[in-house]
């Protein structure tokens, strides 16, 4: 199973023990939908679920693949009846902290809320005018029947289209990663955890020179975060010269496993990202002020790169796959 983070034990949401990665704040959980050993391992199932899709072949976990650290290897996810999405997949990694979801709607503010669109819209997986028929068949699958009444104890009928969302979204927030060589180098003391080159491509990141951080800041390296205290500020998005409104800024944890990258897939390796980014630099005027001030030399990018490699956290990813 892929159950990642949820400690087996007691179902009582105050019970619920995070095994965090040190330096990680504890996540915001909805009051309505506390988390709960069994609701997540329920969740689990039904993300690789493909009868949650109109085809009957597809799941959450065909856009959101776990080697590619819950991301896709195409430029934009494909729906169960082939059609195209306009947004390549994001990863799911740390979703947890987001303060919004998707690449383009900063309202949508919960997993919950976000969950509905892709199991609903008929271009992703089709399940609309179909819930209850769905639940019905799972309900009658004596496995799925024992495992929501244990995730939902005390109601009657517990297998029901609300309970399913809930499930999977408890699922999406055990997907914590953070045991990269960055996080042993920085958050344990392991200095030999970074080659020579990666620590001369952190301190290029962080530099206001290079402007890197000053999009994919905080523990994630996607700007402001949620957890159980709260907000630190506004979700993050950004002009990066890709598209004329702002989107949001991607967590770059696992980046080297979730190619290809930007809103649309249109840049196949990071290389290409950094070509992008230099040949902003160049311009006049910048999409956004936070953008690099000038060109990346081929060492630079070849620092930059393997800073970016050490963020990819491998027992996270063999986990999962």
């Amino acid at each position: 199973m892929l159950l990642l983070l949820a400690a087996a034990g007691p179902l009582a949401a105050e019970e619920y023990a995070w095994h965090l990665p040190r330096g990680f704040p504890t996540p915001a959980v909805p009051p309505d939908n506390p988390m709960s050993a069994a609701k997540a391992a329920l969740g689990e199932r039904l993300f690789f679920e493909p009868r949650l899709s109109v085809t009957g072949q597809y799941s959450c976990s065909s856009c959101h693949e776990p080697a590619h650290s819950f991301a896709q290897a195409r430029p934009v996810a494909i729906g169960a009846t082939g059609a195209a999405l306009p947004h390549n997949a994001m990863a799911l990694v740390n979703v947890a902290y987001n303060i919004s979801f998707g690449w383009s709607r900063p309202r949508v503010r919960s997993l919950e809320a976000q969950m509905r669109a892709p199991l609903l819209n008929e271009r992703e997986l089709g399940l609309k005018g179909r819930e209850a028929a769905v639940c019905a068949q799972l309900a009658a699958d004596r496995g799925y029947a024992g495992e929501f009444a244990a995730a939902f104890p005390g109601d009657p009928a517990p297998v029901t289209f609300e309970h399913l969302v809930k499930a999977i979204a408890s699922f999406e927030r055990t997907l914590i990663s953070g045991g990269s060589p960055f996080d042993r180098y920085v958050f344990n003391g392991e200095h030999e955890a970074l080659s020579g080159q990666a620590k001369r491509g952190m301190a290029l990141f962080f530099s206001a020179r290079a402007g890197c951080s000053g999009c994919h800041s905080g523990f994630n390296f996607s700007g402001n975060w949620r957890d159980a205290q709260g907000e630190t500020g506004p979700a993050s998005f950004a002009r990066n010269g890709t598209s004329a409104r702002a989107m949001r800024v991607p967590t770059l944890r696992n980046v080297a496993l979730t190619a290809p990258y930007m809103h649309d897939g249109r840049f196949a390796s990071l290389t290409a990202v950094l070509d992008h980014y230099s040949s902003v630099a160049r311009q006049a005027v910048r999409a956004d002020p936070r953008l690099p001030r000038v060109p990346f030399s081929s060492a630079e990018r070849s620092a930059l790169i393997a800073f970016l490699d050490s963020l990819t956290d491998e027992s996270f990813v063999s986990r999962a796959r």
